[in-house]
């Protein structure tokens, strides 16, 4: 677990906010499929509340119709002679809704009217009063061939008779359309209804609202007429509206209802307490809980006790939960097994403790005695060389004494050291530099000696090879290049980077021959350096001497850090 407890799909957070939403989906599904079914029911509700609407509009308006024919039949006995324009104007102005009353004669000319008639020559001619006269019912016209009133109208026609039954002329009654426009307010419509009437050529002819109708469809007037109403929906200034159409007159006129229409998310809101809110803000208040609920009472513990754990990994293993009281159960025994695990890690960590200052107190006297040994064999060499009589055996002993010399030096820098893996290798070369030449100092001139070492912890295996190529190398130019003579010895070691490289050179006057021979140091050198895994190469230097020179990769040895002890922390 990680610091960032969303870095992860995993986390408990999660996986329990997951699984509740998992849990309460159904429930939500049912919710929204109530709500589904509970607009589908609203929409319904109003669809057929439009449509009986509609029917009842279109009825009243038929019915008004029907009222102007019997108007007209009552009127058309009587509506010739002296005074009849005068009675015609008294019946039009105390019915309202009728713009005129007009009294033809079988030639189609006002034989009086209650108000002004346009001019029309043709009239006798005109589709409705050939209809008048040979079908013997009310026509009516929205299309009479001349303007009969200044507003939007349509004319109703009755045939007049004779006392002998012939087709006298006809009487006509110009009816405003707003007479017939049906009420917006009427209870039973939605709120925000409004009506309209539409002719068959889909023009709007008088509306409550403008704003409230868009063109119809195509098709709609096949479709009202086969189903007695029809419903289509449509957008008008961005808002979605229901309409209804029903036929007012034969084919010509409709009635047009609209009312809003909102959609399911506008319906809910509008309907905050339906079955798709509720479910809603309940899986919104579970979540909610669920998420607190998480990381009060286990994420945040679990974190605390993260942190516990950091402290046990840096080796603070005296730390303990003092907030562990206050836990839930479960991740209270886990605390209390993290205890119990710390103080198990700091039992066994004395004991290894004590085990490892056991060990390096036993390797100390190992190497101890091992110096010791390679003394006591340096002393018997040195006793045994000095019995000999032979120059070149006394050499060869002088060299193996040499040797066992420093291999007993490297033990004794080890049991003397802080750590008994590893040796600073600065003064280690100066100690070993100055043994060798102070061995020789007493059998010739003296030997000055210049000395540059870089620090450098490295290990026995690469400390022991690495002295023996130094006294070879040195022992090589005290036989060579002071013998007799004295000199500079120049012992330099530098580490750069990935390799180190150690020099030996004398100031002495070296010869090809010297720089080229194979003898025993040379062996031993070459051998040294491959061990090393390095190489060795001998050159003459610009001082007329040789300089012998091994490099080899830089050892990079785990430095281990230092115990920073156990803490209390409550």
């Amino acid at each position: 677990m990680n610091g960032d407890p969303w870095a992860s799909l995993g986390t408990i957070r999660v996986r329990l906010i997951a699984a509740m939403a998992a849990a309460l989906l159904p429930v939500l599904a049912l919710g929204a499929i109530q709500s589904g079914m509970a607009f589908n029911h609203e929409a319904e509700r109003v669809r057929e509340t439009l449509g009986s609407a509609a029917q009842r509009s279109a009825a009243d308006a038929r019915a008004r119709m029907e009222s102007a024919d019997i108007l007209l039949e009552t009127l058309a006995p009587g509506s010739v002679g002296f005074a009849c324009a005068q009675r015609l104007a008294e019946i039009a102005e105390r019915i309202p809704g009728y713009d005129n009353l007009i009294r033809f004669d079988r030639n189609g000319r006002v034989a009086c009217a209650a108000g002004t008639v346009p001019s029309d020559p043709a009239r006798a001619e005109r589709p409705w009063f050939n209809q008048v006269q040979t079908g013997g019912e009310m026509v009516i016209t929205r299309d009479p061939g001349a303007v009969y009133s200044d507003k939007p109208a349509l004319m109703a026609v009755v045939p007049a008779y004779n006392s002998a039954g012939e087709f006298d002329g006809a009487l006509a009654a110009v009816i405003a359309l707003a007479s017939l426009q049906p009420n917006s307010t009427v209870a039973a419509l939605p709120p925000g209804s409004e009506v309209a009437l539409l002719d068959a050529a889909g023009e709007y002819l008088s509306l409550t609202d403008p704003d409230a109708f868009a063109p119809p469809p195509v098709g709609w007037q096949a479709r009202t007429h086969a189903q007695g109403s029809y419903v289509w929906y449509g957008r008008t200034d961005g808002q979605r509206r229901v309409y209804i159409a029903a036929p007012l007159v034969g084919e010509s006129l409709f009635v047009i209802l609209s009312a809003d229409s909102p959609g399911l998310f506008s319906w809910a809101r509008l309907n905050p307490l339906t079955g798709l809110i509720l479910p809603l803000l309940t899986f919104a208040v579970v979540l909610g809980t669920v998420f607190i609920a998480v990381d009060r009472v286990v994420v945040r513990w679990l974190i605390y006790l993260q942190r516990i754990a950091a402290l046990y990994g840096r080796g603070r293993l005296t730390v303990r939960p003092a907030q562990a009281g206050d836990m839930p159960l479960e991740i209270r025994d886990l605390a209390e097994a993290m205890e119990t695990m710390a103080d198990a890690i700091v039992g066994r960590d004395a004991s290894l403790r004590d085990s490892l200052a056991q060990k390096d107190a036993l390797m100390r006297e190992i190497h101890h005695r091992v110096k010791n040994n390679l003394q006591v064999i340096s002393s018997l060499l040195s006793m045994q060389q000095r019995a000999l009589t032979d120059p070149g055996a006394r050499a060869a002993m002088s060299d193996t004494r040499q040797r066992i010399s420093a291999l007993a030096l490297v033990y004794r820098a080890l049991y003397q050291g802080p750590d008994l893996k590893r040796v600073d290798l600065r003064p280690f070369l100066e100690e070993l530099t100055a043994q060798l030449v102070a061995g020789e100092s007493m059998h010739g001139p003296a030997v000055r000696t210049e000395l540059h070492a870089d620090t450098l912890m490295i290990d026995p295996d690469r400390l022991a090879p690495l002295a023996l190529f130094a006294v070879e190398a040195i022992t090589n130019a005290q036989k060579h290049a002071f013998a007799g003579r004295g000199g500079t010895l120049s012992v330099d070691f530098r580490v750069g980077g990935d390799e180190a490289v150690l020099e030996i050179a004398d100031d002495g006057d070296a010869s090809d021959q010297a720089l080229a021979g194979t003898g025993v140091g040379r062996t031993l050198m070459t051998a040294f350096a491959r061990q090393l895994r390095g190489r060795s190469e001998l050159v003459r230097n610009a001082a007329g001497g040789v300089t012998v020179r091994l490099a080899f990769p830089t050892p990079h040895p785990a430095m281990s850090a230092p115990s920073e002890g156990n803490q209390q922390v409550a």
